[in-house]
């Protein structure tokens, strides 16, 4: 009891001093017609700006000390000349003046959570590689360039028209692709929950991975399926205008136009709800590989999920087509390390898959994927190497957009399968 009323009479006589010199400076304020509002501001401001610069001598205390070295700074001043070199993306943020949208649907987990963590993305990865892309044909100094811009919010995107039969639009300088830093930058967006590293992303490697398919084999080549079945779009009127009906589409574009065996199957395991899907759909893709052991490649077809706003739309061979991004899960977070239960067999190919893919989409559509979204768990892409799951579009786009890109779509996954992507 002795010892609070100590710590009271202490706090009031500090107080005292403190109340007086308010009442003096009111005083004078007065006296010299300033208002009493300007002087309350001025001494609030300067509590919430000792107050601030306590904080910061407390918790950073090497930052405060850098700052008074400085001589001639506040740290205030200090931290804002300093805030580029400390938080890089701070700078580019501002200098961009990028507003990027974000939402949407969680994925609940297979056992252990992987369903329950969300893998929407939003559209900064897919600019900044539009925006190296321009910059390297600058350098390349390359004839009848076409502008690209990209707008987040209801616009479409303009990027150079491309064929099936066209030659590259962009070539990404392979030297360039073994920098870690520039890789990342790039072609990734590395989810808050994971980590990865330059020996698990090695261009060099990656791309020195065989992915070309055996066309001789007799049977199922290719299996499509649906972890989401139920995933549809702004104005899709029945389930066959969601994923399932993109399945369909693509399907019959690798059958009729590329000469490939492809099974559709649609199942659904997302009903009544999401929440367990991946788990629920493992034993039947267990049961289809058991009686089918000659399909080579699976494509697990979902639609994204993003902000109201955003519409994930590129304008290729003259037709609105909705945006894709391919989708890896690594077996590791960032607060349990290396999950052995999600163990994966098959990560080290899975990865090179998307790589691959990825960068034909940069070269041959330049815009047309946003990136390789990387997260913690596993996503039933173990059971083959050639796995691949691919995000078409979002919410937002209308299922003609999504139609429009599974001709891109089919013509990349064909230029890598076949070993033409890298010519």
């Amino acid at each position: 009891m002795g010892l609070k009323r100590k710590n009271r009479k202490k706090i009031w006589i500090g107080t005292v001093p403190f109340l007086i010199f308010i009442a003096a400076c009111i005083y004078i304020s007065d006296s010299y017609g300033v208002t009493k509002d300007t002087v309350l501001d001025a001494v609030v401001n300067y509590i919430q700006t000792s107050l601030g610069c306590e904080a910061v001598k407390s918790c950073m205390p090497l930052l405060a000390y850098d700052a008074a070295a400085s001589g001639q700074k506040t740290i205030y001043e200090y931290l804002a000349d300093g805030m580029d070199e400390l938080l890089p993306i701070y700078g580019y943020a501002r200098d961009q003046n990028t507003q990027v949208a974000m939402g949407g649907a969680g994925l609940p987990g297979e056992a252990g959570g992987e369903d329950s963590c969300d893998h929407n993305i939003n559209a900064l990865t897919g600019r900044l590689l539009m925006e190296e892309n321009g910059k390297y044909r600058q350098q390349q100094e390359q004839e009848q360039e076409t502008p690209q811009t990209e707008e987040t919010d209801n616009t479409v995107t303009s990027v150079p028209a491309v064929s099936a039969a066209g030659a590259k639009a962009v070539k990404f300088s392979r030297e360039k692709l073994n920098d870690f830093d520039y890789l990342i930058q790039n072609f990734y967006r590395v989810d808050s929950t994971t980590t990865t590293n330059g020996s698990q992303l090695n261009a060099a490697q990656m791309l020195a991975k065989d992915m070309r398919i055996d066309k001789s084999r007799k049977g199922i080549q290719i299996l499509i399926y649906h972890t989401h079945s139920q995933e549809r779009f702004v104005d899709s009127k029945d389930a066959s205008q969601s994923v399932v009906g993109l399945g369909d589409v693509l399907a019959k574009l690798l059958e009729d136009t590329y000469g490939y065996t492809v099974l559709h199957h649609k199942g659904v395991y997302d009903l009544p709800d999401r929440d367990s899907a991946y788990s629920v759909a493992a034993p039947a893709l267990e049961r289809l590989y058991q009686e089918n052991p000659e399909i080579q490649v699976s494509i697990d077809l979902h639609r994204d999920a993003v902000g109201e706003g955003t519409r994930l739309v590129q304008n290729i061979n003259g037709k609105d087509t909705a945006s894709i991004m391919f989708f890896n899960g690594l077996s590791h977070t960032t607060s349990q390390g290396d999950i052995g239960y999600l163990y994966n067999p098959n990560l080290a190919d899975n990865l090179a898959f998307s790589f691959q893919m990825q960068l034909a989409a940069a070269e041959y559509y330049p815009g047309f994927s946003r990136c390789v979204y990387l997260k913690g768990y596993r996503y039933n892409l173990h059971y083959l190497p050639k796995s691949l799951l691919v995000e078409t579009g979002a919410q937002t786009n209308t299922y003609e957009e999504a139609v429009n890109a599974m001709g891109p779509l089919a013509d990349i996954l064909d230029k890598v399968l076949s070993g033409k992507a890298g010519e």
